[in-house]
């Protein structure tokens, strides 16, 4: 049995549940308890505040730990990245008034920086040789500049609609983060193997993102002007039809090219275009 730290509410919470479903790991999450088993597969979580996480799974509380890249390197615990999930994506970043006039990041010496990051930005400042003075503070850190309680902030910055409603700007990116993996060193090989089926599920399913499973019908003598632009993962499934002269071509597309490709196909001649989506890509 695997126990995962998860955070206990938040967009990452919701993310994560959200991965475990499309894994098809069934979980009852109706009862706010701290422990839940699932019912289909050997993992138990456990819900805790993002910044324990990190050290739940470093002292081996629990095996495994989904929580933000910028939690990680802030509490520097000896865990391990086991995978890059790819969801919950931000970004810490220093941010000023609105209204103050920026020429670079000499602007910070001396300044008073609120953040509930100290450490990444103390690292930070230090290679960039910059004197500030960082006041850490845990509530609500986009309002110290409005108090009077700090000149600047850093801060995890998503849509940036925080900072537009604190009249602050945001003037340097530090770091970018997203959902990540950890795991604690000593797993034993019992959890090591069923870290490998959890890993195995999550790459099916992320896989799967921003994919199209593509039918159509084509004229048989226009398969492989068909075939040639197609970018799918590997050679499309071609079959002939009951109808003479047809066949039907299967592939998966990328979300990303979809229309342009399937513009192509048509002009081609391709009809009948059935776009499934993909739930799960096992290769």
């Amino acid at each position: 049995m695997l126990r995962i730290a998860v955070q206990s509410k938040g967009r990452l919470f919701e993310d994560t549940m959200a991965l475990f479903t499309e894994a098809d790991i069934k979980l009852s999450t109706s009862k706010r308890t701290l422990l839940t088993q699932s019912t289909n597969f050997p993992v138990e979580v456990l819900f805790l505040r993002d910044d324990d996480i990190p050290q739940c799974v470093a002292n081996g509380v629990a095996d495994l730990g989904i929580v933000g890249e910028n939690e990680f390197v802030e509490r520097a615990e000896e865990a391990e990245i086991v995978h890059r999930l790819g969801f919950s994506k931000c970004r810490l970043s220093l941010a000023i008034h609105k209204e103050t006039e920026y020429n670079g990041l000499q602007w910070f010496n001396h300044k008073k920086i609120a953040t509930s990051y100290p450490h990444i930005l103390k690292n930070f400042l230090d290679e960039q040789q910059i004197e500030a003075d960082i006041h850490v503070i845990t509530g609500s850190v986009e309002i110290s500049p409005a108090i009077g309680l700090a000149d600047a902030i850093f801060d995890i910055v998503s849509s940036g609609s925080t900072l537009i409603s604190n009249n602050l700007k945001e003037v340097e990116v530090v770091m970018k983060s997203e959902a990540l993996l950890i795991g604690n060193k000593n797993l034993s090989a019992e959890k090591k193997e069923i870290l490998q089926e959890l890993l195995f599920r999550i790459d099916a399913v992320k896989t799967a993102e921003d994919k199209k499973y593509v039918l159509m019908n084509v004229p048989t003598d226009k398969v492989n002007d068909i075939v040639e632009v197609l970018p799918g993962i590997k050679s499309p499934t071609i079959m002939p039809l009951a109808t003479e002269g047809w066949s039907s071509i299967h592939t998966v597309i990328d979300q990303k090219r979809f229309w342009e490709i399937i513009g192509k196909l048509k002009a081609i001649g391709a009809q009948g275009i059935l776009v499934l989506p993909i739930e799960k890509m096992i290769l």
